[in-house]
């Protein structure tokens, strides 16, 4: 659903801490983890059904074989959630989740998508495809993995973006989720997020950001928009910790350079068709464009990356 006019806007008198987070910070960070022996059970799931290292990935001469750098990512009926769908009542379904995304959406919130995130660590990436992507700003390994391992999403490290970079032409209605399913500490690729990054709107990636005077600080600017000065917070946490993100928070994550691959779980959630929720409001008053008609461009033709630039890893 578009924000529109038209669209009926649901209220609630009792007020919720992940709106003032919102406005205020553009995340929220959850008190409560959703249930840590939930998520050590799925994890333990997903890792039986593969080993998350070299074996992974396609060999040079099988992927310059046939290149492809489009359509890699989990889709529908290639998708490894998909077998777990029953084990997943202890995120979906877990009061302190439902209680703020429908203070966000409004109630019958839907879910737009939901897949397994894995940060790769570095001694499982081949050498040749370690040099081929180094200084990427985005790498999404789905193009170099085997096609029967296209069911998940497996990143080295993505610079600072928006997660409205998947959605050109649309508006900034939907929410990002991200759930830890074991101990992330600051080895394991945590993610990044730069505090009050939304206040400037639709951007396109990649974004014009210079590290500030401050520790953790950052210079954010959108012209003509206006620029922020923005400060670095790293998700760090155990089991089950919860994070959720205006559709316009930057955020990136490193290389992983621990031991052992990092599973987490995304999902993006969005309003009922024909309704609008407490996001609507923090959106209007942001008072700054919440779309755009291309979100990157920082890919060639084909799809492969154009350029060679990453301000995450300098963080």
């Amino acid at each position: 659903m578009y924000l529109g006019e038209r669209a009926p806007a649901w209220t609630d008198a009792r007020p919720h801490p992940v709106l003032d987070d919102f406005a205020r910070r553009g995340f929220h960070m959850f008190g409560q983890p959703v249930d840590p022996a939930a998520a050590a059970d799925l994890l333990s799931a997903l890792r039986a059904d593969r080993r998350y290292d070299d074996s992974l990935f396609l060999s040079e001469t099988e992927f310059d074989a046939d290149p492809q750098y489009r359509g890699v990512n989990p889709r529908p009926g290639r998708n490894l959630l998909e077998q777990f769908e029953d084990r997943l009542g202890f995120v979906e379904q877990a009061p302190q989740i439902v209680g703020g995304l429908t203070a966000l959406l409004g109630p019958g919130y839907r879910i737009m998508d939901r897949k397994v995130v894995c940060g790769v660590p570095a001694k499982s990436i081949p050498p040749w495809l370690k040099a081929r992507i180094a200084g990427n700003p985005v790498n999404n390994l789905g193009a170099y993995v085997k096609p029967c391992n296209r069911d998940v999403t497996y990143f080295y490290g993505i610079d600072f973006h928006q997660d409205l970079i998947d959605f050109k032409e649309r508006e900034a209605d939907f929410v990002t989720l991200y759930v830890y399913l074991h101990r992330v500490t600051r080895a394991d690729a945590p993610l990044f997020v730069l505090e009050n990054s939304h206040s400037l709107g639709a951007s396109v990636f990649p974004h014009d950001l210079t590290r500030g005077a401050a520790p953790d600080s950052w210079l954010y600017r959108n012209p003509p928009v206006g620029e922020a000065m923005t400060r670095q917070v790293v998700l760090t946490g155990d089991a089950g910790f919860t994070a959720v993100w205006h559709a316009c928070t930057l955020h990136g994550t490193q290389p992983d350079d621990g031991d052992e691959e990092r599973i987490s779980l995304r999902y993006l959630f969005a309003p009922a068709d024909g309704l609008r929720g407490g996001l609507h409001g923090v959106n209007q008053g942001l008072g700054v464009p919440l779309s755009l008609q291309a979100t990157r461009v920082d890919l060639d033709g084909a799809g492969a990356a154009a350029i060679k630039a990453n301000s995450v890893n300098k963080a």
